[in-house]
């Protein structure tokens, strides 16, 4: 694809002679204001250019469809956002078609000749009646906007189907609204557990939400926003609610953790997770954009905490560690704290090298056939380990809490609990342990799998 080229006219005029000339410069058009290409044509939109300018052209695509993960039916009515690596909106939301299907328009950078440039996104899938995706045990893959092929650019692959799973629970109602801040995209809007993601513009659905009189929330690193009433009625949506920046978010988490017996991995992170969100039979929730320290080494801080609750969460990614499992010594737990402006202080974590998986799931959730046989690298000072199953909720569905020791092999264990559901997400997980104390874990990420 060329860019589009926008020329200007220059007369010069003597008493001899008169001179035409055109420049080769573009017209600028406003990126988020796509009117400014309206000279061009319908459907032209301005996007930033690699050499500081910006152009119009033709859009980006991202096209898929929202099924349920049992029936594979399309789900009607989900609402899909795209979000970059720091989990910041780039994308307006899509609502999909009464088949599952949408169409996300995503600004992307281009290069002076219009080609699309590398920026790696996700998704974020939400619809009543079903876990938002992610969510539970279920990661979002990222992919990279220039992949999109064709005239104009279109973009889709396996990432782009999302399958969201029932929650299995009805007469609930949801909620609708606007983030009023200069920090909307992206922002966690939390109502006892259940969220959404504000839109580019800041418009925000809440699905889920179970009747009465509630509290809505909204989380984002730099702001604080007040937190708005609203009263939920069975099947039927809320509108109307605004949260509105209330300031400067000023706290900060500080903390330290020491890295022991780490196996070669040096550096790790630590989360701020919405403590409503937080599953703890998963240890994971919702973390906003911006509470996040990275490359940890011992002392951090994160910076620009708004007021809330939240669980703090170390070596919670995959970087070769994880916390600590044996929870009979100090720094192993998994603490809860109340930020309301100023120095939240946290307690030294202890964070130690992880069991490696070897499959299923190793790097990134795998389809299995069948039952599944668990396979991870051998921790030489166990006696034991215990394995478990979870599904996307975070129930356990098949637990072994004394498998022997492996005599130095790496273990192999066929799956040989209750049959697994077709096209559900499951994780496993194992702990090693020595004289019944948990020694080692394998990473919270990994050992997801997917049943064919």
């Amino acid at each position: 694809m060329t860019r589009t080229k926008c020329f200007s006219v220059c007369l010069a005029t003597t008493s001899l002679v008169t001179a035409i000339a055109c420049s080769n410069s573009d017209k600028p058009c406003t990126v988020g204001d796509n009117t400014t290409c309206k000279d061009k044509g319908d459907g032209y939109v301005c996007e930033a250019v690699t050499d500081g300018t910006t152009g119009c052209f033709k859009p980006l695509t991202v096209k898929g469809q929202v099924i349920d993960g049992q029936s594979k039916a399309g789900i009607a009515n989900a609402r899909v956002l795209a979000r970059d690596s720091n989990n910041v909106a780039v994308s307006p939301i899509a609502v999909t078609a009464t088949d599952g299907t949408y169409s996300l328009e995503v600004p992307a950078v281009r290069d002076t000749n219009g080609v699309v440039q590398s920026l790696q996104v996700s998704l974020r899938a939400d619809a009543q009646g079903y876990q938002s995706f992610p969510g539970g045990i279920r990661i979002a893959l990222p992919f990279d906007l220039n992949t999109a092929t064709g005239d104009p650019p279109v973009l889709q692959a396996p990432p782009t189907t999302i399958a969201l799973f029932s929650t299995g629970q009805g007469g609930n109602g949801w909620v609708s609204g606007t983030v009023k801040s200069s920090k909307a995209p992206g922002t966690v809007v939390d109502i006892a557990g259940a969220t959404g993601i504000a839109d580019k513009d800041g418009t925000f659905v809440v699905f889920n939400v179970p009747p009465g009189n509630v509290t809505v929330s909204g989380y984002v690193g730099g702001v604080n926003l007040t937190p708005a009433q609203a009263t939920v009625t069975a099947n039927t949506e809320t509108t109307g609610v605004v949260l509105n920046e209330a300031g400067v978010a000023n706290g900060s988490v500080t903390g330290t953790l020491s890295i022991v017996n780490g196996g070669g991995a040096s550096t790790t992170s630590v989360v701020l997770v919405i403590d409503d969100t937080f599953n703890t039979t998963l240890e994971r929730g919702d973390v906003p954009v911006g509470l996040r320290a990275g490359n940890v080494t011992n002392a951090y801080t994160i910076s620009n905490v708004p007021d809330g609750k939240y669980a703090v969460i170390p070596a919670y990614e995959n970087d070769g560690l994880t916390r600590d499992p044996d929870t009979s010594i100090a720094g192993t737990q998994i603490q809860h704290i109340t930020v309301a402006g100023g120095v939240a202080s946290v307690t030294g974590f202890k964070v130690t090298g992880a069991l490696a998986v070897i499959k299923p799931g190793a790097n990134e959730p795998e389809v299995v056939t069948g039952n599944p046989t668990f396979n991870w690298k051998d921790d030489s000072s166990e006696d034991a380990y215990h394995l478990q199953v979870f599904d996307t909720f975070g129930t356990v569905v098949w637990d072994q809490p004394s498998l022997p020791s492996s005599s130095g092999a790496d273990p192999s264990v066929p799956y040989a609990g209750p049959a697994l559901t077709s096209g559900a997400w499951y994780q496993f997980r194992v702990t090693s342990l020595k004289n019944n104390t948990p020694i080692a874990r394998t990473e919270d990420l990994r050992g997801i799998f997917i049943e064919q």
